[in-house]
């Protein structure tokens, strides 16, 4: 049996799950995906508080981080897919970013 795309069909996320070091999803089929956070950089480098800050967008179809400017479909996790943003991108990103406090609870701390 060959797998396809389209197997994806009507699939959605139904709640969302990050730690440390993963991003689980669990779908309207039943399963669950993970994946690591080292796919998506831009959650790796979010605090805590800025990863637990999703909302489901098109009805499921995928997740957006409002804080981090980060959308992840289902269907590419399905795929198996990390994220695509060119290391220019991030940097620049990264640059508009608060710096840690030292001593505190800063990024390492979440």
């Amino acid at each position: 049996m060959s797998s396809s795309v389209t197997d994806h069909a009507g699939v959605s996320a139904l709640r969302v799950k990050v730690t440390r070091d993963a991003l689980s999803v669990d779908l309207s089929d039943g399963r669950t995906i993970v994946a690591p956070l080292a796919w998506f950089p831009r959650l790796i480098h979010a605090t805590t508080k800025e990863r637990n800050e999703w909302r489901l967008i098109g009805r499921g179809v995928g997740i957006h981080w409002d804080a981090v400017d980060e959308d992840i479909s289902v269907a590419n996790l399905l795929n198996g897919q990390a994220s695509r943003e060119s290391q220019g991108s991030l940097k620049k990103w990264l640059a508009t970013r608060p710096k840690p406090r030292r001593g505190g609870k800063g990024m390492a701390g979440n």
